[in-house]
């Protein structure tokens, strides 16, 4: 089997597969398929490409809210506040 470029294990390949899997659990599956992703690579286009390859047959898998709710938090920016945000002397 060829190895996909967006998912190099096949983490959330395997997930939309398992029966009955919870929230919870494609939640852990997403946060190592985060933390397995190159460093500095933008992760928004590639949730958005694993969307468009599994949501349309998996509309309700707990995966595919997972993702969605991933790819909106990869778009939001973080504001930054505190003392950092703050004029230094």
């Amino acid at each position: 089997m060829e190895r996909d470029p967006l998912d190099h294990k096949g983490l959330i390949r395997e997930a939309y597969r398992i029966d009955g899997i919870t929230l919870g659990e494609c939640r852990s599956i997403f946060l190592d398929w985060a933390l397995s992703t190159p460093d500095g690579a933008d992760s928004r286009p590639m949730i958005t490409a694993l969307l468009k390859k599994y949501a349309g047959e998996n509309p309700d898998h707990p995966m595919t809210r997972v993702l969605t709710e991933g790819n909106q938090s990869a778009m939001t920016p973080k504001r930054r506040g505190g003392w950092r945000s703050r004029p230094r002397d």
